[in-house]
């Protein structure tokens, strides 16, 4: 196989495992509803289903990387993806909101394999100015198999069950399970993505790894930025749904999860995102996306439907913008130790995702649509000012260590 067919067989794998992740990660959100009125529970109570999985993925993604400098990234990708599948096969027979949530977690961790080492896996095997475009993919794939997810589960919950609907997007986890063993080239640890040191010694190693990275503002300021912007996104999806099945909308929730059709436009803001950090400093592309998240907030406060549209549509833009060039920069910032560094990424947005997420619940049921997105808003203008600050920081050349964020 040559050069130029690997690596587009490596991107089309991680694509593919991007798809799996998130179809997986976020169909729960298109179900909230529906979990509701079945096990008569709050809105903040259903949204466990969802921060049940992003916490498993947030407690488990250190560990991953810690087993993948040992065992090698390939190998962790394709135990996570299996694991995976049989996990998301048995959540849905969870006969009770707490198993549901516990086997929802598990699946969690079994999915921290794939976002701990996907982005270090193409930092160590692809040339540095290839790393962006081929990262807009992979999170191309993670758009698309959310959207997916959701917008299979939503109609099949209201149509049927929401056991049936988590049911079905498990089954197309199965099928991207296989696509991605197919994909994958083979040597790719030849290229970079080897296994480490082994043993005592290369744990004392990650763990030193994991306190130099939170100890450097260039690394650090990044996983802040996923905690905020990825919370501020995931908060507004999660009472998406409720908000538009209640007044003064009233829309049907079969109909409701149409809605998720936005998380497309993720798609193209994605690319752009890595095409335009070939041009610019990526920390500028980060900038302007928390900027667009908090400017979501004016239409989405609106009580017109094609406001709110626009709104959910600035604020999906600006998140991927946002998101891919910070999990991006994670790995090129690193200066050693990168699995770990993508990890605390991954770990740093999921805690976001999973305690905003939840957060955002209780203010919906206190206060109502507003509260959530008042708290989005001002989750992205923080994001926002950091990333300012660091671009401001690049553009002067006053990045610590010589980083070229």
């Amino acid at each position: 196989m040559t050069a130029d067919r690997r690596e587009r067989s490596l991107i089309a794998a991680l694509f593919v495992s991007g798809f799996a992740t998130f179809s997986q990660l976020f169909d729960a959100q298109a179900i909230l509803p529906s979990l509701a009125r079945d096990l008569e529970i709050s809105s903040a109570a259903a949204a466990l289903a969802v921060s049940g999985t992003t916490t498993g993925i947030a407690v488990s993604v250190l560990a991953w990387a810690w087993l993948s400098d040992r065992i090698g990234r390939t190998a962790v990708m394709r135990i996570s993806l299996v694991a995976t599948t049989v996990c998301a096969l048995a959540a849905p027979l969870a006969p009770t909101l707490e198993v549901l949530v516990a086997m929802r977690c598990l699946t969690g961790v079994a999915l921290g394999g794939i976002q701990a080492v996907a982005m270090a896996l193409l930092v160590e095997v692809l040339p540095r100015h290839r790393v962006p475009p081929a990262a807009a993919v992979y999170i191309t794939g993670n758009t698309i198999g959310g959207v997916t997810g959701r917008l299979i589960a939503g109609p099949v919950s209201e149509l049927l069950h929401w056991r049936i609907g988590l049911l079905v997007v498990a089954a197309l986890g199965v099928v991207a399970c296989v696509l991605f063993f197919v994909m994958l080239p083979r040597g790719l640890e030849e290229r970079g993505a080897r296994p480490s040191t082994t043993g005592r010694a290369s744990m004392r190693e990650a763990l030193g790894h994991v306190g130099h990275h939170l100890g450097r503002w260039p690394t650090a300021s990044i996983y802040v930025q996923g905690f905020l912007v990825m919370g501020a996104f995931t908060a507004v999806y999660n009472y998406l749904g409720f908000h538009l099945i209640g007044e003064p909308f009233g829309i049907p929730a079969e109909l409701a999860s149409l809605f998720f059709l936005v998380y497309f436009v993720g798609t193209a803001s994605a690319r752009v995102a890595g095409q335009l950090a070939a041009r610019v400093p990526p920390w500028f592309v980060v900038m302007w996306g928390g900027v667009l998240v908090a400017l979501a907030a004016l239409p989405m406060l609106a009580v017109s439907i094609w406001a709110l549209l626009a709104g959910i549509t600035l604020l999906t833009v600006g998140t991927f913008m946002a998101h891919p060039m910070s999990s991006t920069l994670s790995g090129l910032e690193a200066d050693r130790g990168r699995s770990q560094s993508t990890a605390l990424y991954q770990l740093s947005w999921l805690t976001g995702a999973a305690t905003w997420g939840w957060f955002g619940g209780v203010l919906y049921d206190r206060v109502g649509w507003d509260g959530v997105v008042g708290m989005s808003a001002a989750l992205a203008l923080t994001a926002g000012g950091i990333a300012a600050s660091r671009a401001w920081a690049t553009r002067m050349g006053l990045s610590e260590e010589g980083s070229t964020a």
